[in-house]
């Protein structure tokens, strides 16, 4: 797939797939997963880490950033304020100006509140960050975090660690379809199957965390991961044949030489 390079914010990635760094069951394990996934972005809880200590215990000490590039996250925000003062916050920490912007608006179902991650889009986007907004598959609300200057869209394809897979494809579909920026599927992934059928359906990439941090095999999961995500990106290049509601042979009669 190196022809076919996945560019976001100008800048070039030859993996799709976009990986986490919570929930491992230890960090030998995460940076097996990481090197397994072949992912060249991971992310990273700017409130669940200590940004100034070092040392054995802490999560920036085990990301090698020769080969791997940080995206902050604004996870457990639930207002637009706190997940700006926690984007600069990071940004401050010498993280990155990018941002995997999160705002919560329900505890239980994590889905996001869209009219506050609107608001904080905008604001961040005019201090100069790179905002990729993880939001509902909703492709109106796409829309407008693009025209409001996201660097990408990234819809959910189920609530968060739930793993039940894309609910909604033709969402997904209309969102590609409309959409100005790349779309990154975040969140609901389960299983290879899922994240197939999101590049399937036209995502530019896939973003996870649980599927593969909660597998009983992180590793063979993470391999895993990788493959379904560059299967179901070259089958979608490749564009699949119609569905039909009869049989149509395939090794027809007609039209063979000779006949």
């Amino acid at each position: 797939m190196s022809g076919d390079p996945f560019i976001l914010a100008g800048r070039e990635f030859r993996s799709r797939l976009i990986v986490g760094t919570g929930k491992y069951p230890g960090f030998e394990v995460m940076k097996d997963a990481h090197e397994a996934s072949g992912a060249e972005m991971v992310t990273v809880a700017v409130r669940r880490v200590d940004l100034k200590a070092r040392g054995p215990e802490n999560l920036l000490d085990h990301i090698d950033t020769r080969r791997l590039f940080i995206l902050p996250n604004t996870a457990s925000c639930y207002t637009a304020d706190e997940a700006v003062r926690t984007a600069r916050l990071g940004r401050e920490a010498g993280l990155s100006n990018w941002v995997k912007l999160e705002v919560i608006g329900d505890e239980k179902t994590l889905y996001p509140d869209t009219e506050g991650l609107l608001a904080a889009t905008r604001i961040l986007v005019k201090e100069g960050f790179i905002v990729l907004p993880y939001t509902n598959d909703d492709p109106v609300m796409c829309r407008k975090l693009a025209d409001a200057g996201a660097a990408a869209v990234m819809p959910l394809g189920a609530p968060i660690g739930s793993g039940l897979g894309i609910q909604n494809p033709n969402n997904i579909r209309i969102i590609r379809e409309q959409a100005t920026v790349p779309v990154i599927v975040d969140a609901g992934v389960g299983t290879a199957s899922d994240a197939a059928v999101a590049m399937e359906l036209g995502a530019d990439g896939v973003l996870m965390n649980t599927a593969i941090a909660g597998a009983q095999d992180p590793v063979a999961m993470a391999r895993a991961m990788r493959l379904a995500v560059e299967a179901g990106r070259l089958a979608y290049l490749a564009g699949r044949i119609p569905k039909k509601s009869y049989a149509t042979a395939s090794s027809p009669l007609h039209g063979v030489i000779g006949s």
